[in-house]
């Protein structure tokens, strides 16, 4: 193979579509308790910590509370975002009731109303940087990162032009009030692990 046939296999794998890339990761031997995801388009292979799953519980339990088992909650699965090579799996996803499937099968993300995350030390700066601005230009109403490093949640509201108008922090123990945003629920952090 000649450096023009590396390059031009090169290029044709950075034109490779969502999908396409998907496709090939199923096909990879991926660790059992590892997640797979793709930010701006790099993928990201990250293992699932006991605390992190933790959160993850707690949160989902919390939403399941208050609006049953048929609710549309996910972890782990693929909804694309704006942006080039967007492919994400949130922690935790709520979607609107009635959300359908697209014509290719994927969730919309205009029928998402809540998203978490929480921080794994690998992948904290894509949390806070590429994917709160593709919520926000995908206009998810709720955004919360629970991060176990800082003991803290932090909550972005009302998406405004790309971006997130409001942000609250509070310290785990604290109750996070999200009763005036479409959950319309108080989220209990006493039991947030931290580490």
């Amino acid at each position: 193979m000649t450096l023009v046939d590396d390059r031009i296999a090169m290029a044709e794998v950075d034109q490779l579509s969502l999908d396409e890339w998907f496709e090939r990761l199923e096909r990879m031997p991926v660790p059992d308790g590892f997640r797979v995801e793709i930010v701006e388009g790099n993928v990201y292979m990250t293992p699932q910590r006991d605390i992190h799953w933790q959160i993850i519980r707690r949160i989902v339990r919390a939403i399941e509370d208050r609006f049953g088992m048929d609710a549309l909650i996910f972890s782990d699965v693929r909804i694309d975002f704006p942006g080039p090579g967007n492919g994400f799996c949130p922690d935790v996803a709520k979607l609107r009731e009635g959300a359908t499937k697209d014509s290719a099968g994927q969730w919309r993300n205009d029928d998402v109303e809540f998203i978490a995350e929480v921080i794994s030390r690998g992948t904290a700066p894509n949390d806070y940087g590429p994917k709160r601005t593709a919520y926000a230009e995908a206009e998810v109403p709720v955004y919360l990162i629970a991060d176990p490093y800082q003991g803290k949640c932090h909550v972005y509201t009302d998406p405004k032009d790309g971006d997130y108008t409001t942000e609250t922090t509070v310290t785990f123990g604290t109750d996070v009030d999200l009763t005036q945003t479409p959950l319309g629920l108080t989220l209990k952090t006493t039991d947030f692990p931290r580490d």
